[in-house]
């Protein structure tokens, strides 16, 4: 029973074996790079780097984006119910007061995020 697990074993060591080859061979014939502060600094495609490396975002872009996936997912979820909807005759009512009472949780959230004056952008 072992016999059978010699090439998982072998293939394994030679997989080893070579990344511990391949590091070997990059350690000593690799040239040593010497840090300033040129090479440390960030290559803005040749200009020099103004500012900070990440401008602060407004908490308005999270809270728009996340609106955004909110409706996104919303559409994602009506084109199946629309296609089942469509082919099912019997729970047809069942089917239609779901995706109504779905919409309509969405559409309170739609509301208390326009109260709230989370797309407004002049503010």
């Amino acid at each position: 029973m072992l016999r059978e697990y010699i090439p998982v074993l072998l293939q394994i060591i030679v997989a080893a074996g070579f990344a511990v080859a391949a590091l070997v061979v990059s350690v000593i014939l690799g040239k040593t790079g010497r840090r300033n502060r040129i090479k440390d600094s960030a290559y803005e495609c040749g200009m020099v780097p103004q500012g900070e490396a990440q401008p602060r975002f407004s908490v308005r872009f999270y809270l728009v984006a996340m609106l955004f996936i909110l409706f996104d997912l919303e559409i994602v979820f009506m084109y199946p119910w629309a296609v089942v909807y469509r082919e099912s005759i019997r729970h047809s009512s069942v089917i239609f007061w779901s995706m109504f009472s779905f919409i309509s949780i969405l559409m309170i959230g739609y509301i208390y995020a326009l109260r709230k004056g989370v797309l407004d952008w002049k503010k």
